[in-house]
């Protein structure tokens, strides 16, 4: 009752300035207060109200731009910019250094950087943002030259998933021509990096290693692969510097619409309903700021939800065409945003699952998510040292913060804000699966066989 009238003290002044102000603009700005003021929220006490959050230019930062433009973060007592970051490296480092108070974040970085490659720090993932939504791309040149070796069905268009095996005999063409194969990924612990290196592997083509001593991956390379920020894909790509990337969305779907390449397999074809991208905080800033921590994380599992509710979709690509989030034109967006995907030009496929943001509790940050990613560092050397099975659990539990997410889920259940049933029951891990595009199974809770049942990559013998 406190809160509320703490509230309406604020609101009233506020909504007669505005109607003061006229207009329909203001008119609606009154409106949306209004619905804050009647919010099921019950606000926990807030150690840090004011809040600067980073994002890359992708579809899947919408959970920020929803909790924002819904009104979740304000009714959480949070008020809380937004700032798009002008690459991976960059968010990073704003993050450690404490110029944001959290980020947008590639799943592979936090971990990381508790792992050992790269930057070291001491970072918190309490909420995962999606599940899928990447693709690899190759130009039209290498499309045409692909697809002969794509079987095609009785329509007679290509039988998709299309595996790396089509893409292997135009790879030794250019090595027969002195010419170096050239991709793009956008960061060295990037899913896309593992997810491109997962489907060349699969064929038996060599993506190249890291080592202690030499971090450019390129190592007996088959393929060369190199970062190019996600915005600079489309172009980097008609330029003919590289022939191919991986990357979200939007920007397979921008190589379509300007006629410069082709999608070829998405991730969900690569690992179904993989997880993309993480929320990222300090340690630091948890432990000194539980409260808004929690606050932080009800407001981006309400957007979640919201986000998975089909009739949504069309006012979240709206939302999101918006210069200030991905900027990108709206029909580009709702190529993959609305369930669909379109691979060649007019090759548009029912793909429901290409965006998730809540179903299949694509929110919560599980143990054994977190642990494939350090199986793919140690397999392709970012990890140079074999480690004891033991160390990936132990390493994994003081990055992902299954318990924060929690905290916050039983809070908006309390609230109405989510069904009980939309908590899982679990220990962190999800049961073992061989939802992979070459059939291998993943148990996390056997890491070190894991890595042992590839072809190509590290080999480790169990160490004490």
């Amino acid at each position: 009752m406190k809160s509320l009238l703490k509230r309406t003290t604020w609101i009233l002044p506020v909504a007669v300035l505005l109607f003061a102000c006229g207009g329909k603009d203001k008119k609606k700005d009154v409106a949306e207060v209004a619905v804050a003021s009647t919010s099921k929220t019950k606000t926990l006490d807030i150690e840090k109200p004011q809040l600067t959050f980073g994002f890359i230019k992708l579809t899947d930062m919408a959970p920020l731009a929803i909790a924002k433009e819904k009104g979740f973060f304000e009714d959480e007592g949070l008020f809380v910019s937004v700032e798009a970051q002008s690459n991976w490296k960059n968010v990073l480092d704003r993050v450690i250094d404490g110029q944001l108070d959290g980020s947008h974040m590639l799943a592979g970085q936090p971990i990381a950087a508790g792992a050992g490659f790269g930057r070291q720090a001491k970072l918190v993932t309490p909420f995962s943002m999606d599940l899928n939504g990447n693709g690899i791309t190759v130009s039209n040149d290498v499309w045409s030259k692909m697809k002969p070796n794509v079987p095609t069905g009785v329509d007679g268009k290509p039988v998709h998933p299309i595996k790396a095996d089509a893409l292997k005999p135009v790879i030794i063409e250019y090595k027969n021509s002195g010419k170096a194969f050239k991709m793009g990924m956008v960061f060295p612990v990037s899913t896309h990096n593992y997810e491109i290196r997962y489907w060349l592997a699969a064929a038996g083509i060599h993506p190249g290693m890291y080592t202690a001593d030499n971090v450019q991956g390129q190592i007996d390379a088959e393929v060369l692969l190199s970062v190019t920020p996600p915005p600079q894909m489309p172009a980097t790509l008609e330029a003919g510097t590289i022939h191919g990337y991986c990357v979200g969305e939007p920007w397979n779907q921008q190589a379509v619409f300007k006629g410069i390449g082709v999608p070829v397999v998405t991730n969900y074809d690569i690992w179904k309903n993989n997880p993309e991208k993480v929320f990222v905080m300090t340690k630091k800033f948890v432990d000194e700021n539980p409260n808004t921590t929690i606050a932080v994380t009800k407001a981006l599992i309400r957007a979640g939800k919201w986000l998975d509710e089909p009739s949504n979709r069309a006012e979240a690509v709206k939302i999101l065409s918006m210069s200030q989030y991905v900027g990108a034109p709206e029909a580009v967006l709702a190529n993959s945003m609305t369930g669909t995907f379109e691979f060649e030009k007019g090759d548009k496929r029912d793909m429901p699952d290409f965006n998730v943001f809540y179903k299949y509790n694509a929110t919560y940050p599980f143990y054994s998510d977190g642990i494939w990613f350090l199986t793919q560092m140690r397999r392709w050397g970012q990890i140079p040292e074999a480690k004891p099975a033991d160390w990936y659990a132990n390493t994994i539990k003081d990055i992902y913060r299954p318990d924060i997410w929690t905290k916050a889920a039983k809070l908006l259940v309390k609230e109405g804000n989510i069904p009980a049933g939309d908590i899982p029951t679990t220990d962190g891990y999800k049961p073992a699966t061989a939802d992979f595009i070459d059939g291998t199974s993943y148990d996390a809770k056997d890491p070190i066989s894991y890595i042992n049942s590839f072809k190509i990559g590290n080999k480790d013998k169990a160490v004490q």
